[in-house]
């Protein structure tokens, strides 16, 4: 729907009501209280232009995602146990036996193997490399990448504590893989694409009513317990007794 406005010039109204609301998140709205989303079509509101994702034929308003995190997603059992379902599939995708083999072009960067990419509409904050958090901006006209390269769940943990981690801005990112098509998680949901895949971004596309008075970015999560992931993935990458 976000396309189908920008593409015709038509102001865009954001009701957070959805599941996680990650893009209310990021302009500011009441995730608690839908309603109040109306209020921006009265006097009480105003208008920004801000940044699309273009994926393919497609755009997105939070991220395209490409290895581990989309073949998790992919699985029928992650609606129901997500935890469950991650710590049962990613150990296996991060040491190779599972997924394509992925390779990422962006800009002048080029990432041969990362086990879980993520493009974003704008770049995350640069703490949250699993882009589940905040975009402080949504009108930079840059996606944001993130690239994770691990061979095991305990080295992924590792990884996710901000070592060796591949984080930048482009205005283009290109996939390619091992396979002539791959699945790819646009906006949480996971269609299949014919390799080459293409990201882009269009600046300041969509026109987004929102209040005048917005509460703001949510207060930040909690810091993980990294202690705590990393006993979890040692245990679910140790090989069984028989």
């Amino acid at each position: 729907m976000a396309g189908i406005a920008a593409e015709h010039d038509l102001p865009f109204l954001v009701i957070t009501a959805g599941t996680h609301s990650h893009f209310a998140l990021d302009l500011g709205l009441d995730r608690n209280n839908p309603a109040a989303c109306l209020g921006a079509l009265t006097e009480d509101g105003v208008e920004q232009r801000i940044d699309l994702g273009v994926i393919g034929d497609r755009t997105f308003v939070n991220n395209a995602s490409f290895g581990a995190y989309a073949e998790v997603v992919r699985s029928p059992a992650y609606r129901d146990d997500k935890c469950g379902t991650t710590l049962a599939i990613l150990p296996d995708l991060l040491s190779g036996h599972q997924g394509a083999k992925l390779t990422a072009r962006a800009g002048a960067i080029t990432i041969t193997g990362p086990q879980a990419l993520l493009v974003s509409n704008n770049a995350y904050d640069a703490s949250d490399i699993a882009g589940l958090g905040h975009r402080a901006r949504l009108d930079t006209g840059a996606l944001g990448v993130v690239a994770v390269t691990a061979n095991s769940a305990v080295r992924a943990v590792e990884l996710l504590g901000g070592g060796g981690v591949t984080i930048l801005a482009a205005d283009e990112v290109v996939v390619d893989a091992d396979v002539p098509e791959i699945p790819v998680g646009i906006d949480g949901e996971t269609i299949m694409m014919c390799t080459l895949v293409r990201c882009t971004i269009q600046q300041w596309a969509l026109r987004v009513r929102v209040l005048k008075d917005r509460p703001g970015v949510c207060p930040p999560k909690p810091a993980l317990d990294w202690q705590a992931l990393r006993q979890l993935a040692s245990f679910r990458s140790a090989p069984a007794r028989t």
